[in-house]
This record gives C-alpha cells, structure tokens and sequence, in this order.
C-alpha cells in the first residue's frame, strides 16, 4: 500500500490500484514502440503487485498501528511466490515479467535471507525456461520488462506525489529504448513529459484513493473496515505534450 500522511490521517491506496495505474500510462505509449505480447505485458503490468499478504493479524500495520506502506527493503517470499503463481496461471509471459520485476528488486538482497537466496536461483531457471517456450530472445524479454518497469516507476511518481514545484524535472529512468525521460507538472497542473513517449497529445489518468482519519489501528480487520467504511476520491492527472 501507499500510504501519506495528512493533517487528520492518512490518505491511503491500494498497491494494486497502483498496477493499474500502470497499466493506464503504458496504454497511451506509441504503437511502434511497443514490446512483443502486447496484452501480456499489460496484464503483468496491472498484476505486478498481486499477491500480497491476507487482512489478518496485524499484516498491514506497523508496530504502532499506523497503516504500512510499501518498503522496497521489506518482502515477503510467500507474497512474491504467490504474485508468480497467479501470473502463471494466465501466461507463462505474465510470469515471466513477474519474475523479472522480483529479480529487479530483491536480487540485491541476496546472502541475507536462505528462502530467499532459495527464490531467486530458481527465478533465474524458470525464466530462462518461460522465455524459451516462446522462442523470444533474450533483448526482446529485457525490452518487454524495462517498458514495464518504466510504467512502474512513472506510476510511483505519481502516487507518492513527488511532482516537483516551479515546473522543475524529475527524472523517472531510462525507457526501454535507453532514453532518460524526464517528467514535470506545468502551473496548469498538467504534466508532462520529455521527451514524449505517448500516442496522444493529451490524456487522463486516474487512482482511486481512501482519506483515513484515524491514525493508529488495533488491528487488520479495523484497518480493512475502516477503509470500506470511506469515501472513494479519485486523483486524476492531465497529461498534455
């Protein structure tokens, strides 16, 4: 989850809805620029972060109560193992990108954790294996899983409200063609991009997001009531070249 503070709270929104969000920006990227399996790739992409821990116990707290958001230094094999199994279960390229996403963010953690160091030798078997089953090279898997680490990381930009003031630039990484993109927020409130990767001149996307005024939980099934018991406020950007 994303979780930000406020003065009453926390806004709150879902890891998965962040997927979406993903998912939203990469359908706006140019036709010709796009990687193989198409449709796949997307799925993954709005899938990526599938698979997380039940709302039980205290799952999605800290140790204080407060909603937990999302550490990149913080994992779960069984959610991650979970993620993959789900992918799977719809295309062997589904879980190929999963795999791939996992390796990007933990394989510098290896020699820390057994079930992990465990987890990662044999993601980079089953993904020698999956890319194999469609006789897809190993640069067009690499193009496939940077477009969607890039829609990832424009999406977190957005979601954690990094946008910089006086329209300055935020880099948002390289795309998958090499090139750094660059993103900013003009004093219309649109946003835009350099260069511009996108079909479009202009779109829209949009998150749904929960606005908690409570700020410590005893427990999940608080956390989860308390959320299905909020309003639903959407974010929405413009995107304009």
């Amino acid at each position: 989850m994303i979780v930000k503070p406020t003065q009453t709270g926390w806004q709150y929104i879902h890891q998965q809805a962040h997927g979406l969000l993903a998912m939203q920006l990469a359908l706006h990227w140019r036709p010709e620029k796009r990687p193989v399996r198409w449709a796949e790739t997307l799925v993954a992409l709005s899938e990526h972060d599938d698979g997380q821990d039940p709302w039980q116990g205290r799952n999605h707290l800290t140790e204080t109560g407060a909603p937990l958001g999302f550490r990149k230094e913080s994992y779960s094999v069984d959610q991650v193992k979970n993620m993959i199994q789900i992918g799977l279960e719809k295309s062997r390229w589904n879980a190929l990108m999963l795999s791939m996403h996992t390796t990007f963010l933990y394989e510098e953690k290896r020699g820390e954790d057994p079930a992990l160091d465990e987890f990662l030798c044999q993601q980079k078997t089953n993904q020698a294996k999956w890319r194999k089953k469609y006789g897809d090279t190993v640069a067009e898997a690499r193009y496939a899983y940077d477009f969607l680490q890039w829609c990832d990381a424009l999406s977190l930009i957005l979601c954690r409200d990094l946008l910089q003031i006086e329209e300055r630039r935020l880099v948002i990484s390289k795309g998958p063609d090499g090139t750094p993109y660059y993103i900013f927020q003009r004093k219309d409130s649109t946003v835009g991009l350099d260069p511009w990767p996108f079909e479009s001149d202009t779109f829209n996307v949009h998150i749904e997001t929960f606005q908690l005024n409570q700020l410590v939980f005893k427990d999940d099934k608080e956390l989860y009531n308390a959320l299905n018991d909020e309003a639903m406020k959407e974010l929405i950007w413009v995107f304009r070249e």
